[in-house]
């Protein structure tokens, strides 16, 4: 036999919806053993600016190696940090 779940109440913000879903179980709500798999491939990773000091002989030696490659410097950069985190 299903299990009866509850409605989902309509939030007049975003704020109220994220402080309900915090103190409440969505299996409430939801029967998550009917739940599929999606893929969203036109997502993008959300990015933040910061601010990182370099020597000058360094960001040259970067920037240069990036010419080469035929990239942006601070695309290389991100690739070079992603490769290093996965190394360990």
């Amino acid at each position: 036999m299903a299990r009866q779940t509850k409605t989902v109440p309509k939030f007049a913000s975003e704020a109220q919806e994220r402080a309900y879903w915090e103190s409440h179980d969505s299996t409430e709500h939801l029967d998550w053993s009917k739940a599929k798999s999606v893929t969203l491939p036109n997502l993008k990773p959300t990015t933040k600016t910061i601010s990182l000091r370099l020597p000058q002989h360094l960001l040259d030696s970067i920037k240069s190696a990036a010419n080469a490659r035929d990239v942006p410097y601070q695309s290389l950069i991100k690739v070079w940090l992603q490769e290093k985190l996965h190394s360990h």
